[in-house]
Order: structure tokens, then C-alpha cells, then sequence
């Protein structure tokens, strides 16, 4: 794989797809369905997944491509592949709350080795680079990267006082208890796949999912948040979280800076 030129593509697809995005979440109105699945999605998030499909199969013909809103490409058994999600965080943009991303990834070996999470009602920016060290890059966006910063976890999280962060939309009881057993200093909430990069940036310390996802979720955010020093574990075993699964359906896990002290499930 060129590294060099993936970064490149997946950062030019996030923005282009986050600009249409804007386009329609500023309009007096969008429509919006009910996929069989029971969850929403808009016409954002086709014409989304429309811009970075079609760029990454003409960019990268010969790697697979798995994408939440293409149902025929699901049913792969892959290790190494593109996963997108175009519009992560479909709940916070109906509601106009900002908390979505764009997220593209390649997963080499079932490990997801390059990632792009581009909030554009917030203007952040995250991706691995070439070298698989972890960015954010500040806007304005343009054709080419502007300034961009090294971000990396908190090295010395203090186990008495962790700041958390959990979903916005799927928190619960039992995350709730989860958090419990460990010294908490402070708690957010955040929507999408921006979880992952506040822990990859130093603003949170633990992010532990107690809930349904999918690869194409997790995936992007996943990258950076490795990239950026960070870990991504089971929650049952703290195992290797890994992808490819059959179905791409994750199960629970903790995304976490390593100095945290995990407590058993």
C-alpha cells in the first residue's frame, strides 16, 4: 500500500463528502427514513457514502470496500480492506447537534493501520498520516493539508481522577455501573466516532462502549486513537479487538490511553 497517497485520498473524500453533508444539514430541511435495521438515515448520508465510494474504488480498484450504506458489501469474509461510514452519528445530525463524522479506514490484517475522522459541523479534523503517527489538522481545510499538530493520549492518566467520556445517544445503566468502579474526575459526551479521538487527543482518558456497533463505526476511529498511542480492547476478556468479524458486527469494548487501569468486566 502507498501510504502516502491513501492519506491523501481518504483526507480529500472526507472533506469533499463533509462538505455535501453541510450543504444539506444547513437546508431548511432533508429527508430522512428508517433503514430495516430500525436506524435513520438521510439523504446526507447517500450522498455522503455516493462521493467516497466512488472515489475509493477508482482511486484503490483493487481493494475491497465495505460501506455501511451498500448493503451488497457486507457479506465478505476480508482481512485486509476499506470500511467506510459516511455519516456517522446519523441521530446527532437529525437533531442538529453537531456531534457526526465523516470515516474512512484501511484495515490491513484486521488491524485498522490508516484512518480519517472529519467532524465538519466542528471544524476537527483527525487522520493517521503516512508514517501512521496520528493528526489534527486545523482549518480551514484547502486542497492541501495546512497546519497540522502530533496528537498523542494522556501518558499519565491519574487512576484516582480519569476524565471519561460515553455516548451521547447510547449511554446506560450498565455503562453507568461500568464507570462506577473507577475514580472519575470529570465526564463528557460526545457523539460518533469523536469519542475515540478525544482519547487519542488527551481530552479523555476512557471511552468503554456497553453496546451495539459496527466496523465501519469504529474503524476510523479505531486508527487514530492507535496511532495516537492509544489501545482498543474487548470488554468481556481485554482481548485484541480486531476486524473483519463475520457480519463486521463489533463486540463491547474500552478504547483507552494504556496508562489506565482496566477493571475486569
Amino acid at each position: 500500500m502507498q501510504f502516502d497517497r491513501l492519506t491523501t485520498e481518504m483526507r480529500r473524500l472526507a472533506l469533499l463528502a463533509g462538505e455535501r453533508i453541510m450543504e444539506i444539514y444547513q437546508s431548511d430541511d432533508f429527508e430522512t427514513r428508517t433503514k430495516a435495521d430500525d436506524s435513520p438515515v438521510t439523504e446526507a448520508d447517500e450522498a455522503a457514502d455516493a462521493i467516497i465510494s466512488a472515489g475509493l474504488r477508482e482511486a484503490f480498484p483493487d481493494i475491497p470496500l465495505v460501506t455501511e450504506e451498500q448493503a451488497d458489501t457486507h457479506g465478505q469474509m476480508l482481512s485486509t480492506f476499506l470500511i467506510v461510514d459516511p455519516l456517522d452519528g446519523t441521530k446527532e445530525f437529525v437533531k442538529r447537534r453537531g456531534d457526526f463524522t465523516v470515516n474512512i479506514a484501511y484495515v490491513e490484517n484486521g488491524v485498522p493501520v490508516r484512518g480519517v475522522v472529519y467532524a465538519p459541523a466542528k471544524n476537527r479534523l483527525f487522520y493517521t498520516a503516512a508514517d501512521g503517527m496520528s493528526v489534527e489538522e486545523k482549518a480551514p481545510f484547502g486542497d492541501k493539508p495546512g497546519a497540522v499538530s502530533p496528537i498523542g493520549v494522556n501518558a499519565t492518566p491519574d487512576n484516582r481522577g480519569l476524565m471519561v467520556v460515553a455516548s451521547k445517544s447510547h449511554r446506560d445503566a450498565a455503562t453507568d455501573a461500568y464507570i462506577g468502579q473507577y475514580g472519575v474526575r470529570d465526564m463528557t459526551s460526545a457523539g460518533s466516532s469523536l469519542k475515540f479521538c478525544l482519547v487519542a487527543t488527551g481530552e479523555a482518558d476512557l471511552y468503554p462502549r456497553l453496546g451495539r456497533t459496527m466496523e465501519w463505526d469504529t474503524a476510523a476511529g479505531d486508527a487514530v486513537l492507535r496511532g495516537a498511542g492509544g489501545e482498543v480492547v474487548r470488554f468481556d476478556d481485554h482481548s485484541t479487538f480486531v476486524y473483519g468479524k463475520s457480519g463486521f458486527e463489533n463486540p463491547f469494548f474500552i478504547a483507552y490511553a494504556p496508562g489506565v487501569l482496566l477493571v475486569k468486566a
